[in-house]
């Protein structure tokens, strides 16, 4: 009876063992995990700071032996280790932005603004399905506004005033029921000004100065149904 029971206990042990051992290896694999993708993300991040210029050495912190990209000064991460918001407004950067920046998949907040960033702004941006304000005002950046950018489904800031920016708007971006707020002034931008969708509550305000852009006119209502008055009782009637 003596060795039924240590039998038991023994096995006991051994599944506890065997336990303990999953539990472990599920932990290393979630770390793991975690560990991956904040250096995919802090690769993406380092790999733009090597294309910029930056006098005042405000990217200092982003050191490639760092590769969580959390411990960054004007990074901002949540509890799970990804990056959410990147904050470089007037910075004094100069250079492009690169199409590593579509890989940061949770990002929110791409603050970017007031700086001399130049180039184009890449199509991959539209990868941040997450993103929910984009200011790359007052820079220095041309070319197309990107197509992809109608992607941002959840976005609702769009500054991109006061660049080189060219071309027509895309009217993909119309169709981002959540954008708020806009401004698109101070461009080259040409074509016509869209009024369907969100951009239907915008004013001239979002578009002014950009001398190649057409307003549209609303369609005119169509005409009233003109009922001719019933006689009264009595009046005139018609021969």
């Amino acid at each position: 009876m003596a060795k039924a029971l240590g039998n038991v206990e023994e096995e006991d042990r051994r599944d506890m063992r065997m336990m303990g051992s999953l539990l472990l290896l599920a932990i290393l694999a979630f770390d793991l995990v975690l560990n991956v993708s904040a250096n995919a993300e802090g690769d993406a991040l380092y790999a733009w700071k090597t294309k910029l210029v930056d006098p005042n050495n405000v990217l200092q912190s982003w050191n490639a032996s760092l590769v969580n990209p959390c411990t960054w000064f004007h990074v901002t991460c949540n509890s799970d280790n990804s990056v959410v918001r990147i904050d470089l407004g007037d910075a004094n950067l100069s250079g492009p932005l690169v199409p590593q920046l579509g890989q940061l998949s949770n990002l929110q907040y791409l603050e970017v603004y007031s700086n001399n960033i130049s180039g184009t702004i890449p199509k991959e941006i539209g990868n941040l399905t997450k993103l929910v304000s984009l200011d790359l005002f007052f820079n220095r950046l041309s070319g197309p506004i990107p197509d992809t950018l109608g992607n941002l489904q959840r976005l609702r800031f769009l500054r991109l005033n006061n660049n080189s920016l060219s071309g027509n708007i895309p009217m993909s971006l119309t169709a981002i029921a959540s954008l708020q707020v806009l401004d698109l002034s101070s461009n080259n931008l040409t074509g016509d000004i869209p009024i369907n969708g969100s951009f239907a509550f915008f004013t001239p305000m979002s578009f002014r100065n950009n001398p190649g852009l057409k307003p549209q006119k609303f369609p005119p209502p169509p005409p009233r149904f003109q009922i001719a008055p019933t006689p009264s009782a009595g009046g005139p009637s018609s021969a």
